[in-house]
């Protein structure tokens, strides 16, 4: 029994160590070879960077392949630094594997230069340069590097503002350019789209203004016709979204790069396990003009709930959750994110305000 388990013994031995042998023959022997070379961009280079064309290209980096002495994928990162910090707060402009270019966008390289400690408006002075790698095992291999020039920007949005005879509601006289409201902006840095939650009554015209005077853009109907578009003139018709609907809290919609925009009445309710509807069906509150809230008296059980507007999240984004309010919501949401509001069973007067700049004020609970 002895000599059999001695030879089984051996048998595996003889096998681990022809595995072992077969393994270090066939892996790749990874070692350092020749380092990348950046030629592009070359030591001089300037580049004043515009919002404007943040979309554009500033820069096509390209260098020369790396050897790591095998065929093996190898990972290029671009990196910028402060020029004189040795890179110890770079930032990545992007990385490729196996490729010997990146193209760097305007908005990619303003954000990294002003990441590692660009000033606005301002020029400075930047390193660039290429790390070439196999994986965390082995030690990277770097380019040479190149100075450049950069004079970043910071993104300022040009701002909308409401005009008309609903200013009235919001402690103000009405069509008073100079007291005009200012619009949400729920865009990107290089796109006009702008919302508000108005309260509207029939008759009740208005406009958007790019200032507060009717100098810089008179935004309005054209013709008089109510159909989303827009004109920048001065003899663009009133926008009245109440005519149809009747009276009620009016969620607008504005993108003024393509001039157009949508409304919608807003009809809110609560929503969840806690409610008669569960997860399916909102609870319609109802809606008190003079007050501007929405009011409802419920039995609820216990459970969860959220306050939704869904038609009005279905007209603007086809999506049930875009318009809702949780417990921890200081304005309204675009999706379904936010936390429930505990409920434990009663009876409840719940009342929701949204305001004009879509911060939400829940009472009741």
């Amino acid at each position: 029994m002895k000599n059999i388990t001695k030879s089984i013994v051996a048998l595996f031995a003889v096998m681990a160590f022809s595995c072992s042998s077969d393994d270090v023959e066939d892996r790749p022997v990874i070692v350092a070879g020749d380092a990348p070379e950046l030629s592009a961009p070359e030591t001089g280079n300037n580049y004043v960077l515009s919002i404007d064309n943040a979309a554009m290209q500033a820069e096509r980096f390209v260098w020369t392949s790396a050897s790591f002495g095998q065929d093996v994928a190898i990972n290029y990162e671009v990196q910028i630094g402060l020029a004189g910090d040795n890179f110890e707060t770079s930032r990545s402009l992007g990385s490729v594997i196996g490729a010997n270019q990146l193209s760097v966008s305007v908005e990619t390289l303003n954000g990294a230069a002003i990441a590692v400690g660009g000033t606005p408006f301002e020029v400075g002075n930047f390193e660039v340069r290429v790390k070439a790698s196999v994986n965390d095992t082995f030690e990277p291999l770097y380019s040479n590097v190149s100075t450049i020039s950069v004079t970043p920007y910071v993104a300022v949005i040009p701002k909308l503002y409401f005009v008309g005879a609903p200013q009235g509601y919001y402690g103000t006289s009405a069509w008073t350019p100079e007291n005009g409201i200012e619009m949400r902006h729920i865009g990107t840095v290089t796109t006009k789209i702008y919302e508000a939650y108005v309260k509207v009554a029939p008759g009740d015209g208005f406009k958007f203004i790019g200032g507060l005077n009717w100098d810089n853009g008179n935004y309005g109907t054209i013709g008089g016709a109510q159909d989303g578009n827009l004109k920048n003139a001065g003899d663009s018709g009133d926008i009245k979204v109440a005519e149809n609907d009747g009276p009620g809290l009016y969620y607008v919609w504005v993108d003024i790069d393509n001039l157009k925009y949508k409304f919608v009445k807003m009809n809110w309710g609560i929503i969840g396990s806690a409610t008669v509807g569960q997860w399916s069906d909102e609870t319609p509150m109802v809606y008190d003009f003079v007050a501007n809230k929405f009011n409802l008296t419920a039995t609820l059980a216990s459970g969860e709930m959220k306050f939704r507007a869904k038609n009005a999240s279905q007209f603007i984004f086809s999506d049930d959750w875009k318009f809702n309010v949780g417990v921890s919501d200081p304005t309204v949401v675009y999706s379904a994110s936010a936390t429930n509001f505990p409920i434990t069973g009663g009876s409840f007067n719940l009342g929701l305000t949204v305001n004009f700049d879509g911060t939400a004020v829940v009472t009741g609970l």
